[in-house]
Formats: structure tokens, C-alpha cells, sequence
């Protein structure tokens, strides 16, 4: 990692709900026709989408995240335009993934730095599957989802100067084990040995994993606990690279104070057991919602049957160091 934590502040806030933000305070639908869902507005109209993170520059953020987190080939190839009816190839999707870089670099603060969004493989998935980690048996073991993520990852690493860019990769909503230990394996300070000669995976850019709980119970979906997500998240066992940050987001606010206590518990065992030498930082987005659950079916937020949450009144986003 080229930077040192301390020159990072105690407390960062960072920017979200950039989907619902462009549908409520800027009219955008979503729909089988948008399969890249905020990443659409890249292609036919980015300047709603200046307009909308330009909101999050104002506060302003200490973070701004790319509207790319439901990037990935499969998308584009299912995004029909007047130049392609037959969906975007590969090989046109580069500019798009520069502008949304371009686009967060006009924006932001200007001490505020930009965080590349990287949803799972689940967010490209039709209908989405973040919150259930329910995916196809093409996607369904850590060296499987190693070569999906690797492969998307080239396509940003052919921007140009995009580790000078970019301060953080941030991993979103990951709900399987395989998946984390897969993101994990990307990063190595031995390219050769991972098929790879990307300054994106040598530890150039620092980057954060960040999980769903989506249920009552305190489990990934995939039924993973805590100790087995901390193991993986932090482990030296998957990787000479240890991520600079760790944590929970798209999860009900009520869960967090209990998450955030079991986190810290196995953190702690890992460092008394002498595999953790730093600890990482704390990055925390829970739903700003009123216990509403998203359907991923009808794209809508409905109103749980058991007792509602207390009221939010917007998506709180803290990164915090330990």
C-alpha cells in the first residue's frame, strides 16, 4: 500500500445511494433496459449524472464513489443503443468506465478522493442477487468468480493513469464466502504468479471489502458467520496483500452496533492468534431505509412484516480507522 493510514483522518464520510438519489431527485427509471443500472447514465446521459454526484461533491464527501458498481462485460453486452443494437462490446466499454472516472474527478472536494465501486457478481446477475448470493454454476466456486472479477478488472485497468486517479477499490456488497476469498486472491505482490501484471492488483491503490446481511440472523446469505467472513476478509492465508479496510453495508441499520462488535471480536482473535499485524479500518453504510427490504424482482422497497425499524433519515456512511 503507497499510502501511510495517518495521513487519512480519524472519521471519512463517504458518499451513497447514487441509484436512488437519480430516481428521486432526478426522475431516472431502472428497468430490464437499464442493465447497468446508474452505469447507464455513461452512455446516454452523463450529464444527470454530473449533476447528481455533484450533489455529493457539495456536502462535501471525503469519498466519492464511480458509478460503476454494476459494471461488468455481460451488462454492457445486454445494452442495446442506436450505435449498438446488438449490445457494447468489449472492446467500446473503456471510454464509458474513463468517463465515470472523469466524471467523479470534476465533482469531488478538492481534497476528497475517489473510490473505484465494484459490486459482486451477484449486482450483474438479472435479477440481482447481492442479497441472496444465489448465482449461476458458471459463478458458483472462489476460482470461478477469480477469473470473473480478474477479467473485469483488466477492462479498468486500460484507463489511463487510473491508479494516480483513484485513492481506494472499493469491493461492495459481497454476500459468499468464495467470493471474498476470490477478491482476496486477486491481489498479490507477485503478478507473475497470479497470471496478472496489473498495478490495480500489486497493492498500489489501497481497497476495502464490504459485506450484506440481508436477513434477521447475523450470517452472510450464503449462511457464512462472522468469524468465517473476518477469516477470509483478513487472512494471510489468501493473500500476501491485506485489504485497508473491512466491513458492512446494504444491511439494516439495527443489525450494525451487534456486527460491529462481532467484527471486532474476531478481528481480535485473529491478532492474538498472531495473523493480523495491523488492523484495518472500519468502513460502515447501512441502509438508510425504515427497515424496508428491496425486492430484487420488482425493484421496489417493501415494508417488512415484523416491527419497523427506528427512522433514518439518510444513509449514514462512516469509514472509521481502529
Amino acid at each position: 500500500m503507497t499510502r501511510a493510514l495517518d495521513e487519512l483522518a480519524p472519521v471519512l464520510f463517504l458518499d451513497g445511494g447514487l441509484g436512488t438519489s437519480l430516481e428521486d431527485n432526478y426522475g431516472v427509471k431502472f428497468d430490464e433496459s437499464t442493465p447497468l443500472w446508474s452505469s447507464h447514465l455513461l452512455i446516454d446521459d452523463p450529464e444527470t449524472l454530473r449533476a447528481c454526484q455533484a450533489d455529493f461533491g457539495s456536502i462535501p464527501v471525503d469519498i466519492l464513489l464511480t458509478a460503476t458498481y454494476q459494471v461488468s462485460i455481460e451488462a454492457f453486452s445486454r445494452t442495446r443503443t442506436t450505435s449498438h443494437p446488438q449490445g457494447i462490446p468489449r472492446d467500446k466499454i473503456v471510454p464509458f468506465l474513463n468517463l465515470a472516472v472523469s466524471i467523479a474527478e470534476e465533482v469531488k472536494a478538492p481534497t476528497a478522493r475517489i473510490s473505484l465501486s465494484i459490486g459482486p457478481y451477484g449486482a450483474t446477475m438479472i435479477p440481482s442477487q447481492e442479497y441472496s448470493g444465489e448465482y449461476d454454476t458458471e459463478h458458483d466456486s472462489i476460482d470461478k468468480l477469480l477469473d470473473w472479477h480478474r477479467d473485469r478488472l483488466h477492462l479498468f485497468d486500460e484507463i489511463d493513469h487510473l491508479t494516480s486517479r483513484i485513492g481506494f477499490i472499493a469491493f461492495e456488497t459481497v454476500p459468499r464466502l468464495d467470493e471474498i476469498k476470490a477478491i482476496r486472491r486477486l491481489f498479490t505482490h507477485a503478478p507473475s504468479s497470479n497470471l496478472n501484471s496489473s498495478s490495480l492488483l500489486c497493492g498500489d491503490v489501497s481497497f476495502w471489502i464490504s459485506c450484506v446481511y440481508p436477513g434477521e440472523g447475523y450470517t452472510l446469505p450464503d449462511g457464512s458467520s462472522v468469524d468465517q467472513v473476518v477469516d477470509a476478509l483478513l487472512s494471510p492465508d489468501y493473500s500476501d496483500i491485506i485489504p485497508w479496510g473491512i466491513g458492512i453495508n446494504c444491511t439494516k441499520i439495527a443489525q450494525v452496533p451487534e456486527l460491529v462488535q462481532m467484527y471486532e471480536n474476531a478481528v481480535s482473535r485473529l491478532a492474538s492468534a498472531g495473523k493480523l499485524q495491523a488492523r484495518p479500518s472500519l468502513v460502515l453504510y447501512p441502509d438508510g431505509t425504515n427497515g424496508e427490504v428491496y425486492d430484487t424482482t420488482t425493484k421496489t422497497w417493501r415494508a417488512p412484516s415484523s416491527q419497523p425499524l427506528p427512522t433514518v433519515s439518510a444513509i449514514t456512511i462512516i469509514i472509521m480507522q481502529s
